[in-house]
């Protein structure tokens, strides 16, 4: 990172910031260390604090993670008008590809620290609301355009699919299920919900 010259801070901000993201998918974050984090960049850890301490720094990390993984969802369903490929780009886009899926596993990394801090708690709540305003959003739109029956409130709906994904991430990470049966899961769902059938 310091060998770089002439890249201005915000260059070295993200590289700092890519060093994290390795140093967190290889020791976790339990077991992270500001020196993991400097080794990973290629600076002493003192460099490494002028962006921030340990925490500020995952914290940033995590951050970034969620933009990325949302922006990516809501710009996959955001290229069709249709619902029904909506709600499959959807579905698509927030299954893990597999155990080494690094922005996936980044996300679950940080979230066993939201049950004792209550910023972290806030950031995975704005996360959670995002994704279920996606999916209701696209249920409602299904709803106008006659191709979807809920037989439940959209929010409510969106909620369960949420939930139900972040279940199976957890097994797709773990090695237990692939993307593929994930997939054809949350689609079996899509079905009960929307009576509709998408199309592969």
């Amino acid at each position: 990172m310091a060998a770089k010259k002439g890249g201005g801070k915000e260059a070295r901000r993200a590289e700092l910031s890519a060093a994290v993201q390795r140093a967190l998918l290889v020791r976790g974050l339990e077991g992270l260390r500001l020196r993991d984090i400097a080794d990973e960049a290629g600076v002493t850890p003192a460099a490494v604090l002028y962006y921030g301490d340990l925490d500020a720094l995952v914290y940033q990390t995590y951050q970034q993670a969620i933009e990325r993984y949302s922006q990516e969802r809501e710009q996959a369903a955001d290229q069709f008008a249709d619902a029904r490929d909506k709600l499959s780009a959807c579905i698509d886009n927030g299954v893990a590809s597999g155990p080494d899926d690094a922005l996936t596993r980044l996300l679950f990394e940080y979230w066993p620290r939201c049950l004792r801090d209550a910023k972290a708690a806030a950031l995975d709540s704005a996360l959670t609301e995002r994704q279920i305003a996606v999916y209701a959003s696209i249920l409602v739109l299904g709803q106008a355009q006659g191709h979807f029956t809920l037989q439940d409130p959209p929010r409510l709906l969106a909620a369960n699919f949420v939930a139900m994904e972040d279940g199976y991430q957890m097994e797709v990470l773990a090695g237990r299920r692939t993307r593929t049966e994930v997939i054809a899961a949350l689609r079996s769902h899509a079905r009960a919900v929307t009576g509709h059938q998408l199309r592969p």
